[in-house]
């Protein structure tokens, strides 16, 4: 290591056979130079803690010009420049042939483009301490700005690195590309902050798709399309939150002028494909459609303002009706009613009272009789959420329209669609379970009780539930995209990125279960058939009637075998204790199949060596010809670190060991890029028998 900051590997003769000046990856230091002609790029880190490639990149391009781009990751394309230093276009205008040959930051700390004819173009004129008393770095920030930092040399190790410019000035208005989404995600704002940096921030009724990607892409907060507003009826679906000095460029469908602020409001209202609508200039409207990209706030739209479209009555309000048993209101009411009663009793005749008390003691009867018909306790009224809904069973036969619209069926019930009022139409999945048999009733209670009490956006919500007589039912919400087998195994293959967030989002969601709730949950049934996609194609975990719920001071828990073949882990059928284990497992087995969108066992159609996919994916890993596995995807192979990622780590989640397992919280991290992934050993090596011939 060199006091330059040069990390350098030399031969035995001295001579240089790799340096980190020459393999730059998001930072430059003073002495560096990056030459043109080596084509060297500067990629950002995905976050301030993901060190992994992220989405923007500089580079000094061929022409001579130095860039800063976003990119479409996992792939290196890039969208249009953000940033242009123009040395190549100021070349041609002063009639020269010079353009920029190199990019130096010089022992001053001064950072400039020299040109082919050695002419400099600073890309600062910003005065620098002298480098005897200050360090200096220049970084390409995970946000896409390029900044240069000092910091003072006598700070006795208490100082920060301080900004002293950037490029470019306003990144907000500077990314503006008709492909990516910005300097933030979808559905999101950008807004400079006083040290030139971008925030990004979710309109209100939006939320952010990863809640710990503050940079991320943001999704409504409630269902919007022209197929679900046409369940609905009446004029107030929907309502207009105002921004000022707000837009989305680049994501508008339709200009109309002249128009007036309240026709171009009206226009969006009555326009099921319209998600906001941007007024400027006194008489011009654009209206826009989701995903909106490029979102920013820009000070020069004089005027200007965004009608965002959200949804009125976006949740279910908690079943506290005004003659709800749980309602404070109700109890007083009722209190009131007895004193007036009672009054009135004392007040009239002896032979009135005695009809009435008669009236009354048969009233009391039929409503208490009816009561106890229900097998509802009292216990299991107090376990329930009190934020889900209790519907009736005749709520329901409505809603499905007598149970009409087939969605699956499952090992204890089937799934109807249906449609609910919120305030308006809202589609669900209506899950009726058959009659009471075996776990049954354990069923019922696991999943009103737990996942009532779950809340995160990689699980499918349940919004009420039924429980009348002999009737048992639970109410979800409806996710349009159907389930992530038939995304994966049907005639279109789905994109490597929508494949990678889809693995992600499992993870995640199987985090959450298992270390994240206040009782850990086993899912022990995960497949690509509970699975399902929302409309943006975010993975949501279904069905949890298979769930083992494990208390906190429990380690493990012994069952009869639950699962679904091809996914079961081996501990099932050898009479060991059964933990989380099972799920990581069983997510190994699905990553593969979302890796090469194939299914984990086809003895059919496939030759007899890929058969098994787990024992093939092994083989194609351990061979070098991870080609093979994927059947030579152009796409995924341009993603080949990744690959290899992906498919090490399902390695190590279907290792028959339950020991060598990793937790899911160290599978989200491994994909996440947060963690390295080490060489996994065989799976079975107990297992794989060997033929001598």
């Amino acid at each position: 290591m060199r006091n330059t900051g040069n990390f350098v590997l030399q031969d035995s003769n001295s001579n240089n056979l790799w340096e980190s000046f020459k393999k730059p990856t998001d930072t430059l230091l003073p002495s560096q130079i990056v030459e043109r002609s080596a084509g060297v790029v500067l990629y950002s880190s995905q976050s301030m803690t993901n060190f992994s490639k992220g989405r923007f990149l500089l580079k000094l391009q061929g022409d001579g010009d130095l860039v800063l781009n976003s990119i479409n990751l996992p792939t290196d394309n890039p969208n249009d420049p953000y940033y242009k230093s123009g040395t190549a276009a100021s070349a041609v205008e002063s009639g020269t042939s010079s353009p920029g040959a190199r990019l130096v930051f010089n022992n001053s700390g001064y950072i400039y483009i020299q040109r082919e004819n050695n002419q400099t173009f600073p890309l600062n004129q910003e005065k620098l301490g002298s480098t005897s008393d200050f360090y200096f770095r220049a970084t390409l920030n995970f946000d896409g700005v390029f900044t240069q930092y000092s910091r003072p040399k006598t700070s006795n190790g208490n100082g920060s690195w301080t900004s002293l410019w950037s490029i470019p000035g306003n990144i907000c208005l500077a990314t503006v590309s008709n492909s990516g989404s910005g300097t933030c995600g979808y559905n999101s704002i950008c807004t400079l902050k006083s040290d030139r940096r971008p925030k990004c921030d979710c309109p209100r009724g939006y939320s952010l798709l990863d809640p710990s990607d503050q940079y991320g892409s943001c999704q409504p907060d409630f269902i919007q399309g022209c197929q679900e507003d046409k369940l609905s009826t009446g004029k107030d679906l929907y309502y207009f939150e105002v921004l000022i000095k707000t837009d989305w460029p680049n994501a508008d469908y339709a200009f109309l002028k002249p128009y007036t602020e309240d026709q171009c409001k009206q226009s969006c209202m009555e326009d099921c494909m319209c998600a906001v609508a941007i007024f400027r200039l006194g008489d011009s409207c654009w209206k826009k459609k989701l995903p909106l990209s490029n979102g920013r706030v820009d000070d020069t739209l004089d005027g200007g303002k965004a009608f965002i479209k959200i949804r009125n009555g976006s949740s279910i309000p908690p079943q506290q009706g005004p003659h709800s048993p749980f309602n404070p209101e109700s109890r007083k009411k009722n209190q009131d009613n007895l004193i007036l009663v009672g009054s009135v009793l004392l007040g009239g005749s002896l032979f009135v009272n005695i009809i009435l008390i008669i009236a009354i003691c048969v009233g009391v009867f039929f409503i208490y009789r009816k009561k106890l018909k229900r097998p509802m306790t009292m216990s299991n009224v107090n376990s329930v959420e009190t934020n889900m809904r209790c519907f009736t069973y005749q709520e329901l036969v409505e809603a499905t329209d007598g149970f009409k619209e087939e969605l699956g069926k499952g090992a204890f019930g089937v799934v109807y669609k249906g449609a609910i009022e919120m305030g308006s139409s809202v589609p669900v999945a209506v899950k009726k379970l058959h009659s009471l048999f075996q776990d049954n009733e354990r069923e019922f209670k696991t999943e009103v009780n737990v996942i009532g009490q779950t809340h995160h956006k990689n699980l499918v919500r349940l919004f009420g539930f039924c429980d009348e007589g002999q009737q048992r039912l639970l109410v979800y919400e409806f996710l349009s995209n159907g389930s992530l087998a038939s995304f994966l195994f049907g005639d279109m293959k789905p994109s490597w990125k929508q494949r990678i967030n889809i693995a992600v989002g499992i993870a995640r969601g199987l985090l959450y279960l298992h270390d994240e709730c206040s009782t850990q949950i086993i899912h022990c049934d995960i497949k690509p058939q509970n699975i399902l996609l929302d409309d943006y194609y975010n993975a949501r975990i279904a069905d949890f009637g298979l769930a083992k719920l494990l208390m906190m001071d429990q380690s493990h828990t012994r069952t009869a075998i639950r699962g679904t073949k091809g996914y079961v882990a081996p501990e099932w059928f050898r009479n060991m204790p059964i933990t989380a284990k099972v799920d990581v497992y069983s997510f190994g087995v699905m990553l593969l199949e979302i890796i090469c969108c194939r299914r984990s066992v086809d003895v059919e159609t496939i030759e007899e060596e890929k058969a098994i996919l787990t024992d093939w994916a092994y083989d194609c890993y351990r061979e070098g010809v991870l080609d093979a596995l994927v059947e030579h995807d152009v796409e995924v192979l341009n993603d080949r670190e990744k690959l290899e990622k992906y498919v090490m780590v399902a390695i190590w989640c279907i290792q028959e060991d339950p020991s060598l397992r990793p937790t899911m919280r160290r599978v989200t991290q491994m994909l996440e890029g947060v963690f390295e992934v080490l060489v996994p050993p065989c799976p079975c090596p107990f297992s794989r028998t060997v033929t001598i011939s």
